[in-house]
């Protein structure tokens, strides 16, 4: 393990496609510095695994794992949450907002359970009618309050899953012709967020 001034993040060597971009993306728009460690997901990944275990950075063997001052963190929406909450932002203001934050959160963990069946190839029931329906649900949401973002004005963590869902079904072919307004409005404003613009445009 590295020292306790330093983050470093452990995560799958898959560009930006998974949940370990959700911390990624996170990470750069507040600003944390970090060192990336990137592991291949071919056959030498069960070795990798069983080391990482080993070194404390996993107990189950799943990534992506966050070494921050001192701390070990895993999976990648308490990692959020935990960040959020360490950086006084991110996380709302009100019990309403809090409340807001975490169950448009789990609507997008519902939602990559599906969408992690696309990695071999488009899933034509999650593209017709999953997918569909969980960018509706959201819409809804993100309506709710003026925008741009869940909270309004206000950024969120939930904000980074939810443009990583978005992202994610592009790169697999399953995002669906038409969002609804409200999504797509946020869309364009995260996109346009200082801090992560220039990673976004990367593609």
């Amino acid at each position: 393990m590295s020292n306790s001034d330093s983050v470093v993040y452990h995560y799958l060597a898959i560009g930006k496609l998974g949940r370990g971009e959700v911390v990624k993306l996170f990470m750069i728009d507040a600003g944390i510095d970090f060192e990336e460690r990137l592991y291949r997901r071919d056959d030498t990944w069960p070795e990798t695994k069983e080391k990482l275990k080993k070194q404390g950075l996993t107990r189950n063997g799943q990534v992506p794992a966050l070494e921050y001052k001192g701390l070990v963190l895993t999976g990648h929406i308490p990692i959020l949450r935990f960040l959020s909450r360490d950086l006084g932002r991110y996380d709302g203001i009100t019990s309403e907002d809090k409340y807001l934050v975490d169950l448009v959160s789990d609507i997008y963990v519902d939602w990559r359970v599906h969408w992690v069946t696309n990695l071999k190839g488009p899933n034509r029931e999650y593209k017709e009618t999953i997918a569909p329906q969980y960018y509706d649900l959201i819409g809804k949401y993100y309506a709710d309050r003026e925008g741009p973002y869940l909270l309004g004005d206000e950024v969120s963590y939930a904000d980074f899953a939810v443009y990583v869902s978005i992202d994610n079904d592009a790169r697999t072919g399953t995002l669906p012709d038409t969002l609804p307004e409200s999504v797509t409005k946020f869309k364009a404003a995260l996109e346009a967020r200082p801090n992560i613009v220039d990673y976004i445009k990367k593609g």
